[in-house]
């Protein structure tokens, strides 16, 4: 609905339910206003949906409203629909700010409007979505990755390069509204130039979906699922067919084909009269996914989903599948979960224990919980696969509180890697990234002709750019951490809130212009190895940089498994899910990375990268090897990766947690606090809070760790404070955190409950 706010303001509002016959009264000082006019004939969300706002409204301690603007296509969310009536043979088109002035007018024209509402009824009238605008619709696409061909006087030019590198394809109004109308002109310049291109909406392929010409060779149309694989789909039939909601793990090694049992999982379901929804946690394994349900079900009605899309293109597609009466396939990452699918037969997550399954931004949420809870409201399947299944989800499965199948070989015989591990303390110059021996290894591979992949979870060229006057690294103003210089880009820029300067330019706190770059991030690596290798030898390189473009991400992934290039370093992206049967060799360039961060759950997430970025050497006919370098070869972690021992590495991680009462054992929740650096009242606020927490958790039966500051205590110019809240019954932590949320002062202080949290930096 179209509803009037304040003063002349016009708002899109949801209707929830209607009131009961007994509280027609409103309450004292409330007025009624009337609507200005119906957005949709038809109710666009089933009942259904409504019921998933509300219950992750209650477990999030936010409103429905909230929840609403956190999941709807933007373009549901905005007033900005007009009315285009072609009555009478006459077009006229009115804004919704039109249609509220009618409304309030006089009697003529409010018999104007009672006559457009006749033939909106009638189908005279339409609204035009804001797609439809052709300022709306025509996207700023960037065709080149930097460096560019630009002056280096042309900062506006420069200006909009970076912006759309950062933000992907725009429309040309919102990036002139972001940059100001003084950006048209090197708008203009840019496009003859050829860098950026401006497309129709129409003619622009959907964002992370890849031409035609990238998709692999069908699978064979005689592929038989081997005896593990057909027991693994059979007992989800059972459940699929049993009429109530269940949960199935598929714990199954790296190349076991759990990918394979997806697939006749989604048949199964189409033959049965029902939908299925595929996530993938990123969208690299979305975009393979749906490839894999190309080739396999090729004649099956597929909708293909993720965040990166245009806001016109997720809006589409959400209303064509609320008008959707049939079963289908719908690809996506975790924002596909709200899309209005029709007869939900089973919910599929890929790489079920990644971290992308969990948003933290905004509204905080757990893809594995909203999936649950569709997949009982249709009596459907909840299927979970992974080769390092989340220590909490294969717990369930121990405690048989979901069901469990194992695939515990490779398809076709192959066989697992050998991993050794490699002690990289010795190595004197802080410029080597590779010890002799992986580097050897590394020609050796390429010289036979052979690929392999360096992992190296940190993008950029260096992490720090050390000043040689002053003896400090360069820091964000804002953050209070490092700047990573980016070479190609010639830009110091801040992974956490995007803040950047040119380089060189002169040190901030010296004005002095000597630098020298410390450590190692995948671009530095590429040139390093470029360098290094027999000739012959090319590297590619897939990270968030070389990925921002529309089609980029495919292009790479197609090029090296195509052959035209021997070495693929990446960032964890690289990690999971892609298969190619060539690669013999993965180097793992810093296996320590992430293993001693603040985080109950570091040793975990190691494991799982590591084990993860094994599986993707030796897939082929052809044995694989891996090196991990570690400065720690004494870490109990490494025994249970160098056997692929995840049962193992489960047995002593889970008595750990249980020693020190870490889910899932218990219930655990985050308390972020968060204020304007510059606020003064920020430490008193924070007292109270404290205060307040020891007084009522007393009693409560919550122990309270904290208020204390947060491993990155400076981010985006706010001072941040955690506060772990852990307790048998989640119930009693929302009843702690309802007495502490008042206390908030938006904008200048902000308190936020995280429910089982993953991101505790």
């Amino acid at each position: 609905m179209a509803v009037p706010l304040g003063r002349g303001g016009v708002r899109t509002g949801l209707v929830l339910g209607c009131a009961k016959e007994d509280a027609d009264a409103l309450p004292a000082g409330v007025t009624a206003r009337e609507i200005i006019w119906p957005l949709e004939r038809e109710p666009l969300l089933p009942r259904t949906h409504l019921e998933l706002i509300r219950h992750m409204a209650l477990r999030q301690c936010v409103s429905a409203g909230q929840i609403f603007a956190c999941v709807l296509p933007v373009g549901l969310r905005v007033a900005r629909a007009r009315l285009r009536s072609l009555a009478g043979g006459k077009a006229r088109i009115l804004s919704l700010k039109d249609l509220a002035a009618m409304a309030a007018a006089g009697e003529e024209r409010r018999a104007e409007l009672r006559a457009l509402g006749e033939a909106w009824l009638q189908g005279e009238a339409d609204f035009l979505l804001p797609s439809e605008d052709a300022a709306a619709s025509e996207r700023c696409v960037l065709l080149a990755d930097p460096p560019w061909s630009v002056r280096p006087s042309a900062t506006r030019q420069i200006a909009l390069l970076d912006f759309l590198l950062d933000h992907g394809s725009l429309s040309r109004r919102e990036l002139l509204r972001s940059l100001g109308q003084h950006s048209a002109p090197a708008l203009a310049a840019l496009v003859r130039q050829g860098l950026v291109e401006l497309r129709r909406q129409e003619d622009a392929p959907p964002e992370g979906e890849p031409a035609d010409t990238l998709l692999p060779p069908a699978r064979p149309a005689e592929f038989v699922l081997s005896a593990a694989q057909q027991e693994a789909l059979d007992a989800c039939l059972r459940e699929l067919d049993a009429g109530k909601p269940c949960a199935h793990l598929l714990f199954g090694v790296t190349g076991s084909g759990k990918t394979a049992v997806y697939m006749e999982l989604a048949r199964a379901c189409l033959q049965r009269g029902r939908s299925a929804l595929l996530l993938a946690p990123e969208v690299a394994l979305a975009c393979k996914l749906r490839r894999d349900v190309m080739n396999a079900l090729p004649e099956a009605p597929l909708y293909f989903f993720h965040g990166y899309q245009s806001p016109p293109a997720r809006e589409r597609m959400f209303r064509e599948l609320a008008r959707q009466d049939r079963p289908c396939l719908v690809v996506g990452t975790r924002s596909a979960l709200f899309l209005p699918i029709p007869r939900l037969g089973a919910v599929i997550l890929d790489e079920e224990h990644d971290a992308s399954f969990k948003q933290d931004e905004g509204l905080p949420y757990q893809a594995k919980e909203v999936a649950w809870f569709r997949a009982r409201q249709s009596g459907g399947l909840l299927a979970l696969g992974s080769a390092t299944p989340d220590l909490k989800t294969f717990h369930a499965a121990r405690e048989a509180k979901i069901s469990l199948s194992i695939l515990p070989e490779r398809v076709g015989g192959g066989r697992l890697p050998e991993v050794r591990l490699v002690d990289i303390r010795a190595l004197a110059d802080n410029d080597a990234f590779l010890a002799p021996e992986s580097l050897a290894a590394l020609k050796n591979v390429v010289a036979r002709g052979e690929q392999a992949v360096v992992l190296l979870n940190r993008r950029g060229y260096a992490p720090l750019m050390y000043c040689l006057d002053c003896g400090r690294a360069v820091r964000c103003p804002h953050c209070d951490i490092g700047l990573t210089y980016h070479k190609g880009r010639e830009r110091l820029v801040c992974h956490y809130c995007g803040h950047t300067m040119p380089f060189p330019s002169p040190c901030p706190n010296c004005k002095g212009l000597h630098y020298h770059p410390m450590g190692q991030g995948t671009e530095r690596v590429e040139e390093c190895l470029a360098g290094v290798l027999p000739p012959g030898g090319r590297v590619l390189r897939l990270d968030r940089d070389t990925t921002r473009r529309p089609g980029s991400m495919e292009a790479i992934l197609e090029s090296f498994a195509r052959r035209e290039a021997q070495v693929l370093v990446g960032t964890q992206m690289l990690s999971k899910g892609h298969h190619f049967p060539d690669v013999t060799l993965a180097v793992i360039a810093d296996g320590d990375l992430g293993l001693n961060l603040p985080d109950y759950r570091a040793a975990e997430r190691t494991f799982q990268l590591l084990v993860q970025s094994a599986g993707r050497a030796g897939r082929g006919d052809k044995p694989g090897e891996v090196i991990i370098q570690t400065r720690d070869t004494r870490h109990y972690c490494w025994r249970f990766v160098q056997h692929g021992d995840y049962e193992g590495f489960y047995a002593h991680e889970i008595a750990l947690r249980e020693r020190h009462r870490y889910p899932p054992f218990i219930n655990l929740a985050l308390l972020r606090i968060t204020w304007a650096a510059d606020w003064e009242e920020g430490k008193a606020r924070l007292a109270r809070i404290a205060a307040l927490l020891r007084e009522k958790s007393r009693n409560g039966g919550v122990a309270v760790l904290g208020p204390v500051p947060a491993p990155l205590p400076l981010l985006r110019g706010r001072r941040r404070f955690h506060c772990l809240l852990k307790a048998h019954d989640w119930q009693a932590i929302r009843a702690l955190y309802a007495l502490v949320g008042p206390l908030a002062s938006p904008p200048h202080l902000r308190v936020s409950l995280d429910i089982d949290p993953v991101n505790m930096l």
